[in-house]
């Protein structure tokens, strides 16, 4: 199924990933900028299994050539073979296919690179720096890491997604983004040292823009001297 997909579909095909058509069985306009699609899987979580903050690669026709972004799993359930998937709408072939979907289409999808490894032993607080493309992974996230705290810095509006969390285990501390991401990145630099001294099994995870996440995750491990097996960060868009 690499054929039609460029060079990043033969590199994902080189690296055995896997190939699955989802097809449409409904979609809700949750928000003016945000669209749930729920989907049949294909087969895709019976092949798989399923894990915490799982994603797949989705794949688009954008001006003829393939285009793919990565989207978190909502609410799997491997026993029905469905899921959810959440958009931000914006400009974009992604946002494009996903207002217009309805019940009976269908788009293919790829996993291979998707992961998440329990912390251990257990975090005795979690520590979460996101946004807008990451918020159904901090869902996931909070939701699987047990009874822990945490805290969030979340680097959006008040027209978001809800965020799934506890008011009395989670803080959420919103922060504008500003600046291309210095923003955020000066408030968890001032705040989150304080954390870390005050909780013995710290787990910090950074799921932002590219340069942000590359800059607070060098931060973590090189001054504040959180162990790699301690941290998860990925970048999960490109600022433009």
């Amino acid at each position: 199924m690499a054929q039609g997909r460029g060079w990043e579909g033969a590199v994902l095909k080189l690296m055995r990933a896997k190939d699955f058509t989802l097809t449409v069985t409904g979609a809700e306009d949750v928000t003016p900028h945000y669209r749930r699609l729920h989907l049949t899987d294909g087969g895709l979580l019976a092949a798989t299994g399923v894990h915490p903050t799982m994603w797949v690669r989705l794949w688009f026709a954008d001006a003829g050539k393939p285009h793919q972004r990565a989207y978190t799993l909502v609410d799997p359930d491997p026993a029905a073979g469905t899921f959810r998937l959440e958009f931000a709408l914006h400009a974009g072939a992604a946002s494009d296919w996903a207002r217009t979907a309805k019940p009976g289409d269908t788009i293919e999808a790829t996993v291979q690179g998707t992961g998440f490894e329990q912390p251990a032993p257990a975090p005795s607080h979690v520590l979460a720096v996101g946004g807008p493309a990451s918020l159904p992974a901090i869902n996931s996230l909070l939701g699987a890491l047990g009874s822990a705290p945490a805290t969030v810095w979340f680097e959006g509006g008040a027209d978001d997604l809800p965020l799934r969390v506890d008011p009395v285990r989670h803080e959420v501390r919103r922060v504008p983004r500003r600046e291309a991401g210095a923003a955020l990145v000066d408030r968890v630099k001032a705040e989150l040292p304080d954390l870390l001294t005050a909780t013995p099994h710290p787990y910090v995870w950074i799921a932002c823009d590219t340069r942000t996440t590359r800059t607070l995750s060098a931060h973590v491990r090189r001054d504040l001297g959180v162990p790699k097996e301690r941290t998860h960060a990925l970048g999960y868009w490109r600022a433009g």
